[in-house]
C-alpha cells in the first residue's frame, strides 16, 4: 500500500479527475442559481432530476460517468453502437450503486431515443489517443459510429436548452461537428477551465495542510 494519497490522473479504463470536473460543470451551469456559499447547499444538493446522455464509444469517460452519475443519483443514458459498449463489470456496478442513490442507468444502441429530454449531452473520441492511426485505417471502425455523430439533428431531438459537453480535444467533424462545438449549447469551454480548477481542489483535499471538508466546499473552485 502507499503512504501517501495516489490520484488517477487518467487510465485505459478511467479518468476520474476528469469526470469530477464534469459533475461540478453540471452542478454550476444548472444549480448554482441557488448557490450562497452556504454548506447547506451542498449537503442538501439533489442532482437526481439531471439526466446526462452519452453518445459514442464506451471508453473510460464513459465508465467513469457511469460510476459518478450512480453515485450522485443521476438520470444517466449511455448510446453506443453494439459492440462498443462500456465496461461490463463497471456497469454492473455502476446499477448496484443505483439501487442504494435511486440513480437511473441505462444502456441502449439508439442515440435518437437516447438523448430524448436530455439535460445534457456528452460526447467523446472514437478513437482514444494512441489507437488514432490503427483504427483510423479500419474504414469499418469508423463507419458503425456515423449515426452516433453529435450534430444539429440529433441534438434538436432533445431539449431545446440540452447543453453539450466534450472532455476534448475534440476531433471536429468526427464524433460532434463545429456548429454544435461553437453554438449557444456548449458547455465545452467552460467545462475545460474546470477541470484545473477542480483538480487544485483535489491536491488541496489529498494534502496534510488541507482543511476539513466542509470547509473546502466553501472555496470557490
Amino acid at each position: 500500500w502507499s503512504t501517501v494519497p495516489v490520484i488517477n490522473g487518467l487510465s485505459e479504463l478511467e479518468h476520474p479527475c476528469q469526470i469530477l470536473s464534469d459533475i461540478y460543470t453540471v452542478i454550476e451551469k444548472l444549480k448554482f442559481g441557488n448557490y450562497n456559499k452556504d454548506i447547506r447547499f451542498w449537503e442538501n444538493l439533489d442532482l437526481s432530476d439531471i439526466k446526462i446522455t452519452y453518445i459514442g464509444d464506451g471508453n473510460n469517460i464513459c465508465n467513469s460517468l457511469l460510476l459518478a452519475c450512480a453515485i450522485f443519483g443521476m438520470k444517466f443514458t449511455v448510446a453506443t453502437p453494439k459492440g462498443h459498449e462500456p465496461n461490463i463489470n463497471i456497469f454492473n456496478n455502476s446499477q448496484r450503486i443505483a439501487k442504494s442513490t435511486g440513480a437511473v442507468i441505462e444502456l441502449i444502441n439508439d442515440p435518437i431515443k437516447a438523448v430524448r429530454n436530455s439535460d445534457i449531452i456528452y460526447t467523446d473520441v472514437w478513437v482514444s489517443m494512441g489507437e488514432e492511426e490503427q483504427k483510423k485505417k479500419n474504414n469499418e471502425y469508423l463507419k458503425v459510429f456515423i449515426p452516433y455523430q453529435v450534430n444539429n439533428n440529433l441534438v434538436s431531438k432533445s431539449k431545446n436548452n440540452v447543453l453539450i459537453m466534450h472532455c476534448l480535444p475534440a476531433h471536429r467533424g468526427e464524433e460532434i461537428t463545429d456548429d454544435v462545438i461553437d453554438s449557444e449549447n456548449s458547455i465545452i469551454f467552460d467545462q475545460a477551465e474546470n477541470r484545473l480548477h477542480v483538480q487544485k481542489a483535489i491536491l488541496l483535499y489529498l494534502s496534510e495542510y488541507s482543511y476539513d471538508s466542509k470547509q473546502i466546499m466553501l472555496l470557490d473552485v
